[in-house]
């Protein structure tokens, strides 16, 4: 399966790379090289395109869309109501019926009512049947997990397939990502091709938006308190001490109280209307970055009126402040004629230079657009190729889908449907339907963990790895309060099991490295699967592949044992060695294996080596007893009161010998007799 982690391609002219969070497991790197670049002839045919090539028509209007009008079928109505959407009739009987049972199935998620399900279910059926795209949707995910209804992954193509087919868009993600693992990348890259579009359309016109990457609630098998924690919300400590000195009149904690409600940040609920309010007091004080979002505001229609003056205005006193990603925001009227007399292309370009004087990656991305258009310039495809790679360089999506169009299309660069695909789907996982990741943040953080598990496993059917990271953490950390449900009623232990394998598989595909540990100790263990000695070490070559000083040592081990791999001694230390190498926290493990090894190379027929290899039987039934017998609280207070004696018995006996030793004559030494007196 294709792994997000790298595509390397030879002969490096341009390295790209795009860290889309420090919770993703590997950043995207990109590669390109001379071989990639379209040869001359192709690119001679596209510098006689005309201007009006609607397929790269890149400065095409940014607005700001509510997510039940971008996602239709979208469950925003359910956990962020919006005062202006629309609100079904009674005449549209599939669309109240659809409603009703998905609000019945989050409810039942939260209680773990298993009859609640039923009812639902049975309402999205019957919406589905009706021909209703988002009911059928709904379907394919139930079909997908299980969840009153047989799993079937037939089934669930077929309703994503037609639900897909009347425009719900995670259905979509759905069928996209479902070829994307099958490498069939003539079907995945149009559907991502959409997707990426709807997404890029909602991004800002002089900067780069905050990335809101979906948050890792786990680091390997604990809980990640910290990133939980800078995820509260308005009860975060630092949200609300942020929010005094904004109340206190500092200029730059009211525009990052702004930023926050504007996108929705680090829990906080968005709000366009406290938005606008923050960034208005900030820019009464001269805050330069408040000036550029009211100019967003106003060019976008966020939560005012539509005023393209208005934002002229704005970016224009922001640019004055030195706030040089302004400049991109200007340009972009001037391109499209808004809020100025004319189009005025030398003006756009003027500016967008001047941002990318100063490094603004959109700056780049908007000179490339240019240069690939022949807007006031002569069209030219490798500088344009230059300055999408420089913006890609610094993380602006819009370039990665600007490369992706020129892989997809062969303008530009070769086709390649491969890496289309790919940098499609980065772009695409940035769309309105990231909201789930946020919903279901907030439902762990209320300790509501069975609509967090309803709510990550939606994201994880369509593509998300950090979805099906913490969907498959959730049940083997919370096992039946993860209100997993299947066929029946609540899944068995079996069940999760097998679940929580598939979830990890998938997150493993996509480059988690401690995804493939876990399906590597599945197979070792059996656990969820039946025990295969050989996939456990196709497993761990994976994420060994990945740096894995975990995976490198059980490599070791297996190769010690012979378990799965070729017994050879010689191997089994190269991978005790390595895992050390990469984590030197592993001295102690490692130094025990190696000792073993040594002990096995020389003494091979000792009882030694029987008690060695007896320990991981033997480990186990001791690391049963601490737990049930010393660790229950009882027996535990018991042996601290028993630990309590012995050291002050031993304390006493120590003090009353070093008494004896100091009544002792000087040069008498404890143990040896006293010289007899002569009389």
């Amino acid at each position: 399966m294709f792994c997000r982690k790298t595509q390397h391609l030879s002969c490096a002219l341009l390295l790209l790379s795009l860290l889309p969070s420090a919770t993703l497991a590997r950043p995207f790197v990109l590669v390109l090289s001379q071989d990639d670049l379209s040869d001359p002839a192709a690119a001679a045919a596209a510098a006689n395109l005309p201007d009006d090539v609607s397929d790269f028509d890149e400065f095409s209007d940014s607005e700001s869309k509510p997510d039940w009008v971008l996602d239709p079928g979208s469950w925003s109505p359910l956990f962020e109501p919006d005062p202006n959407s629309k609100i079904p009739s009674p005449n549209d009987g599939d669309e109240v019926i659809y409603y009703s049972g998905v609000s019945k199935m989050v409810e039942a998620a939260s209680r773990g009512d298993f009859g609640v399900i039923e009812e639902a279910v049975a309402e999205i059926e019957a919406a589905s049947a009706l021909g209703h795209p988002h009911g059928q949707s709904v379907m394919g995910f139930l079909y997908s997990m299980g969840i009153g209804r047989e799993r079937s992954d037939g089934k669930a193509f077929l309703q994503h397939y037609f639900a897909a087919q009347g425009g719900n868009m995670q259905s979509k993600m759905a069928l996209a990502y479902t070829y994307y693992r099958q490498e069939m990348h003539e079907k995945a890259v149009k559907l991502y091709a959409e997707l990426a579009e709807v997404a890029v359309n909602s991004f800002l016109i002089s900067k780069d938006s905050p990335v809101i990457e979906p948050v890792r609630i786990h680091t390997g098998a604990e809980e990640n308190k910290e990133a939980l924690r800078k995820s509260r919300g308005e009860d975060d400590e630092d949200f609300q001490i942020l929010e005094y000195q904004a109340q206190k009149g500092n200029a730059g904690a009211m525009y990052k109280i702004g930023i926050f409600y504007y996108f929705g940040l680090r829990g906080v609920r968005r709000d366009h209307a406290k938005a606008l309010r923050w960034f208005s007091k900030a820019v009464e004080k001269g805050e330069p970055r408040s000036m550029e979002l009211l100019g967003e505001i106003y060019a976008r229609g966020a939560g005012v009126e539509r005023n393209y003056t208005k934002a002229l205005e704005w970016l224009t006193l922001a640019s004055r402040q030195q706030l040089y990603s302004a400049y991109n925001g200007m340009g972009y009227l001037y391109v499209k004629g808004y809020g100025v007399e004319k189009k005025n292309y030398t003006k756009a370009k003027e500016y967008f230079d001047k941002a990318a004087e100063n490094d603004e990656p959109c700056g780049f991305y908007n000179l490339g657009v240019m240069y690939l258009k022949g807007l006031g310039v002569k069209r030219d495809l490798k500088i344009a190729t230059k300055y999408f790679a420089l913006a890609a360089n610094a993380g602006q999506p819009k370039a990665f889908y600007q490369l992706a169009k020129m892989f997809h299309t062969g303008v530009g660069l070769k086709k390649n449907l491969h890496m289309a695909t790919a940098l499609y789907k980065l772009v695409a996982e940035r769309g309105p339907w990231s909201s789930l990741s946020r919903w279901a943040l907030e439902s762990y953080l209320k300790g509501d963990i069975g609509k967090a598990f309803l709510l990550y496993s939606r994201m994880a059917e369509i593509g998300y790895e950090v979805a099906q990271s913490n969907a498959a953490w959730i049940l083997d950390k919370y096992g039946e309060r993860s209100m997993c449900m299947g066929v029946s009623g609540h899944c068995t232990d079996a069940e999760r099991h097998q679940r929580a394998h598939v979830l990890w598989w998938r997150a493993s595909e996509q480059g988690n490295e401690h995804a493939a540990l876990l399906i590597g100790d599945a197979y070792y263990y059996g656990r969820g699967t039946e025990r295969d000695f050989d996939r456990a070490a196709e497993a761990y070559m994976h994420a060994k592949s990945q740096s894995n000083a975990q995976a490198m040592f059980n490599l070791g081990y297996m190769h010690e044992h012979g378990l799965g791999l070729p017994l050879d001694l010689h191997l089994a230390k190269r991978y005790y060695d390595q895992a050390l190498e990469v984590d030197p926290a592993a001295k102690l493990p490692v130094s025990l294996a190696l000792a073993g090894l040594w002990i096995r190379r020389n003494h091979a027929n000792s009882f030694l080596v029987g008690m060695i290899d007896s320990l991981p039987e033997v480990y186990p039934k001791v690391e049963a007893w601490v737990e049930n017998l010393i660790m229950e609280e009882g027996n535990a207070t018991i042996l601290t009161l028993f630990v309590c004696l012995l050291t002050v018995l031993y304390l006493r006996e120590r003090q009353r010998r070093h008494a004896a030793v100091g009544d002792m004559p000087p040069h008498q030494q404890p143990g040896e007799q006293a010289a007899p007196q002569i009389n």
